[in-house]
C-alpha cells in the first residue's frame, strides 16, 4: 500500500533497513524510500529511492532493480553496491533450485 512502513529486520531483533512505500502497482513495480538504521554514517545520509520493475521477457521475467542515491560521496553507494549483486544472485538460485545461497542467509559478521 501507497505509503506504508517497510523495515528488514537483522536477526538479533534489530531494524537493519526501513522506508515507505511510493508507488505499488502489482505485478509491474514496486518503488520505496530506503534508509540504513545501523550505521552511523549511511543513516545519517538519509533516505534513498530504490524500484524493482518486472516485465516478461519472452517465457522469463525479467527483474531490474534501480537504487538511486543523490550523493555522490556515499557510503550507502558502496553498501548496495556489494549487496544487490549477492541477493541477486541468491534469488535466482531460489528460483532455480528452491535454495538460497547459504550466505543470504545470515547477516554481516559485526553488524
Amino acid at each position: 500500500k501507497v505509503g506504508a512502513d517497510w523495515k528488514i529486520m537483522i536477526p538479533d531483533g534489530r531494524i537493519g533497513d526501513s522506508g515507505k512505500i511510493l508507488i505499488f502497482d502489482p505485478p509491474r513495480r514496486l518503488s520505496m524510500t530506503w534508509q540504513n538504521e545501523f550505521v552511523p554514517d549511511m543513516k545519517a545520509e538519509g533516505h534513498s529511492t530504490c524500484t524493482y520493475d518486472l516485465e516478461p521477457a519472452g517465457t522469463a521475467v525479467k527483474l531490474t532493480v534501480t537504487h538511486e542515491i543523490d550523493k555522490p560521496d556515499s557510503k550507502l553507494i558502496g553498501g548496495v553496491s556489494q549487496g544487490w549483486p549477492h541477493l541477486l544472485a541468491s534469488l535466482k538460485s531460489l528460483l532455480e533450485t528452491g535454495e538460497s545461497l547459504v550466505e543470504s542467509r545470515t547477516w554481516p559478521e559485526g553488524v
